[in-house]
């Protein structure tokens, strides 16, 4: 009977172990950066503006050419009309640009605008570069869209 107890608490102990190096390998791994800002509503870079985006079809798609609504808002919420846009963006961790120019083609009213020829070619994170030019100034805004 003693014999049984020996292997018994052999066991447990070799258990435990076992349980103590698993946690000490989890515990010391490296953890996972974050991902990056995914929102589709901020503040511009010197928080001029609020602006915010959404593609026309509701979803940001892969391979096609898409149309987003860019829209524009002062800082105390006023939309921001006739504001000169500039697009630019890419693939940060590939380090090259977009596949097509998209450009602000046209001004939809309280302070929307129509962003044409958005295109995504891969999957992975994107960004959306936009310079805006208004009365209140001259601001900039980046989106992240990971596919």
């Amino acid at each position: 009977m003693a014999s049984i107890w020996r292997y018994i608490l052999a066991g447990l102990g070799l258990a435990a172990l076992l349980v103590g190096i698993v946690a000490a390998v989890y515990l010391t791994l490296p953890q996972s950066a974050p991902g990056p800002d995914v929102s589709r509503s901020k503040k511009t870079t010197n928080g001029l503006f609020v602006a915010s985006f959404e593609p026309e079809r509701g979803v940001v798609g892969q391979g096609e050419l898409q149309s987003w609504l860019l829209t524009l808002k002062t800082a105390a919420g006023a939309p921001v009309e006739g504001a000169a846009i500039t697009v630019s963006g890419g693939m940060p961790q590939h380090d090259h640009g977009l596949p097509t120019s998209p450009q602000a083609t046209d001004y939809l009213g309280q302070g929307r605008y129509r962003i044409d020829g958005v295109k995504f070619t891969m999957s992975g994170w994107w960004q959306m570069h936009f310079d805006i030019s208004a009365a209140a100034g001259s601001d900039s805004v980046v989106f992240n869209v990971v596919l």
